[in-house]
């Protein structure tokens, strides 16, 4: 189809480019010519203008020599003097037409010729009648030459015209054949950009449903991807989820494990150290002293047993509820860190799994607080909704900016996937140095809540 498709193009493509070039070539030849015949037109018509305002002023010279050798009235010779002026500016005008044809500038010295004698003729006369000489000039007036030069004025003038007349005629002939050839290559080229934009349309219509089964394809093919993308999605959620719940039991059992094993070794070797300062002397104070730095060493063991049970399982959220082993949690980060930590915490009705995820966002969330957020005060609120639980821990600090968290933080990310394995939502909000707010919202189980506040730590 692609091969088609670039074989249609090859095709109309160069036959459009040809039609329009064409249509271009008869345009251009047709004004040319058309151009050219319109001067000749012109030139013909300035001619025969020309010659015909030349005979007028021969004849109003005429007109006007009769009239004052008739009445010797000196009015006449106004007129007769005006028209053999126009007469000479005629003529100029006349040779300056006749510059680009022999023909023409023959006929021209011809009439040019007769005129001047014509002139001649009637100056005699004129001078005649001024000396009184009244046989001499009637007598040239008797005589055929002023007739004869007329008639050859004429002449040659009709010739001038008649000549003139044709070339009018062979313009309008080559305007008529312009026309006539523009018009038929028009319609010529009209055809082949029809020709041209019915292909075109073909190609489009063909173009178009190659796009259309190809859009088909790619819609099949980005929904088998989806779908693929999903059940993988899926998959490494649910293999998260299961890790996650192995690290918690790998942790609950490493928990018992401490507490089992380990607290009956401590407890032993306490009592064991009980039994001995019990009979030592006090004629051995360096004795006791030991006894004594041991006995405190090993509170600490324990001690730091507990902490380290408490952080893998705590035992408070198995034995007293997510509440009440939050509230102890913000106690011990606030004695450890130093920091305000205050709580609004509701009795709430969540299973088992999910208060472990509630019990983690919160340990989270104080950790970072004491790493990075340089915070005074802590809130931690914990409301029990009809349908939901909502879970909010906001600091004071610094703030950061989400945008600019690195792909290597996974503490964001772990909880995030945590509150989302157990159905809720997490909101991280914050901006530098306006403080952070952490906000989950997970879904309880469909038991009537019982809210059960509790004081804000000390």
């Amino acid at each position: 189809m692609r091969w088609t498709s670039l074989h249609k193009i090859a095709v109309s493509l160069p036959l459009a480019v040809l039609a329009a070039l064409s249509l271009v070539a008869i345009n251009e030849a047709g004004f040319y010519r058309s151009h050219a015949a319109l001067e000749h037109l012109a030139h013909s018509q300035s001619t025969h203008a020309s010659v015909n305002r030349l005979l007028q002023s021969m004849l109003d010279a005429e007109t006007g020599h009769r009239g004052y050798l008739l009445t010797g009235d000196d009015r006449y010779l106004e007129p007769y003097e005006g028209a053999v002026t126009t007469v000479h500016s005629n003529l100029e005008q006349l040779r300056m037409l006749m510059t680009d044809s022999a023909e023409d500038l023959a006929d021209f010295s011809r009439l040019s010729g007769q005129i001047s004698r014509k002139l001649s003729e009637m100056e005699l006369s004129l001078h005649l009648r001024r000396k009184g000489q009244e046989d001499a000039w009637k007598f040239v007036m008797s005589t055929d030459v002023g007739k004869e030069n007329m008639d050859a004025i004429r002449q040659h003038s009709r010739a001038l015209i008649e000549r003139s007349n044709q070339r009018v005629g062979v313009s309008q002939a080559d305007i008529r054949q312009s026309l006539v050839l523009s018009r038929m290559g028009i319609a010529l080229v009209t055809a082949i950009g029809l020709l041209a934009f019915y292909m075109y349309l073909r190609q489009t219509r063909a173009l178009q449903r190659a796009t259309e089964r190809e859009q088909e394809v790619l819609e099949l093919e980005r929904a088998r991807l989806e779908d693929l993308v999903r059940e993988r999605t899926a998959s490494l959620t649910a293999l998260a989820n299961h890790l996650q719940q192995v690290r918690e039991d790998e942790r609950g059992h490493l928990a018992r494990e401490l507490h089992d094993e380990l607290g009956a070794l401590l407890t032993a070797a306490k009592l064991d150290v009980a039994r001995l300062k019990s009979r030592i002397t006090s004629e051995a104070p360096e004795v006791a002293e030991r006894l004594k730095h041991l006995t405190e060493a090993l509170n600490g063991v324990i001690a730091l047993k507990r902490r380290i049970i408490e952080d893998l399982r705590p035992s408070s959220l198995s034995n007293l509820g997510l509440t009440a082993a939050i509230d102890i949690l913000a106690h011990e980060f606030s004695d450890r860190a130093d920091i305000d930590v205050q709580t609004n915490l509701e009795t709430v009705e969540l299973p088992e799994a999910t208060q472990l995820t509630v019990y983690r966002m919160v340990q989270e969330s104080l950790t970072n607080i004491g790493k990075y957020a340089q915070a005074r005060k802590v809130l931690v609120t914990v409301h029990q909704y009809p349908t939901h639980v909502a879970v909010q821990i906001r600091d004071d600090g610094v703030g950061f900016d989400p945008a600019g968290i690195s792909r290597s933080s996974h503490g964001l990310v772990g909880m995030r996937q945590r509150v989302e394995a157990a159905g809720g939502r997490l909101t991280v909000s914050s901006r530098p140095g306006e403080g952070t707010h952490v906000s989950a919202t997970l879904p309880s189980v469909p038991t009537a809540p019982r809210a059960q506040p509790t004081a804000p730590a000390a």
